[in-house]
């Protein structure tokens, strides 16, 4: 089964690939916004991203720029009418692994489908190491002496944003925006929490609190 993402606004074009794409065997998940779309990125592992350029609230290439921000090498297919030289390059260069002009076949979208899942079989996000504590962004994987640590998807995005400083502290808004996209619409002490349950699977050392600012990686782990 396909974990799919479909990000498209057009209501009428949503309903018809959906009927497809279940019929396919998709698991699908649908939205309409790049907002909402977000919030799906950071919750879910998807297997191939269907990306709208033309969302109501932003372009959809920002969608595209905030995925490859994170490290997240899921195959994304742009679907647009878009269909300037200049707009195809714009897109490939910002992370795309398709480009496919609107109207389509929705076969052709299939096999599409199929292409890209099946070139991102084997490829490898950088691994990030901090002392004994290694990190696959790729395989969403957390070890520490070789011994793999279950991290939730929170608990794994929190970790890999701290890694990306390499030792230099973040704030806590920006860590909230690195992890949920946003910042002031989560509860007060969430990241607090994810902080302490980090400690608690990966050791205590690992990450030190800048009090009145934020979180480092710990300088001794």
């Amino acid at each position: 089964m396909t974990r799919t993402l479909l990000i498209e606004d057009d209501s009428m074009l949503a309903e018809a690939l959906t009927t497809t794409l279940l019929r396919d065997g998709a698991k699908l998940t649908v939205a309409g916004n790049s907002a909402t779309a977000k919030i799906h990125l950071l919750d879910q592992v998807f297997d191939v991203v269907l990306l709208d350029l033309g969302l109501p609230d932003s372009s959809g290439l920002d969608v595209l720029r905030f995925l490859r921000a994170r490290y997240d090498i899921t195959p994304v297919i742009i679907m647009t009418s878009r269909d300037r030289l200049s707009d195809r390059i714009a897109g490939l260069d910002a992370g795309a692994d398709d480009y496919l002009v609107k109207p389509f076949q929705v076969g052709e979208l299939l096999a599409r489908m199929r292409a890209v899942i099946r070139r991102s079989q084997g490829r490898v996000a950088p691994v990030m190491t901090w002392g004994s504590l290694t990190l696959h962004p790729s395989s969403h994987l957390a070890t520490v002496n070789g011994t793999e640590v279950q991290l939730s998807v929170h608990e794994f995005r929190t970790l890999q944003a701290l890694m990306q400083k390499n030792g230099l502290a973040i704030s806590r808004y920006a860590l909230e925006q690195e992890v949920y996209g946003t910042s002031g619409a989560i509860g007060s002490n969430t990241v607090a929490v994810y902080v302490h349950q980090l400690r608690r699977k990966v050791g205590s050392g690992f990450i030190e609190t800048v009090h009145g600012f934020g979180y480092r990686l710990g300088r001794e782990n």
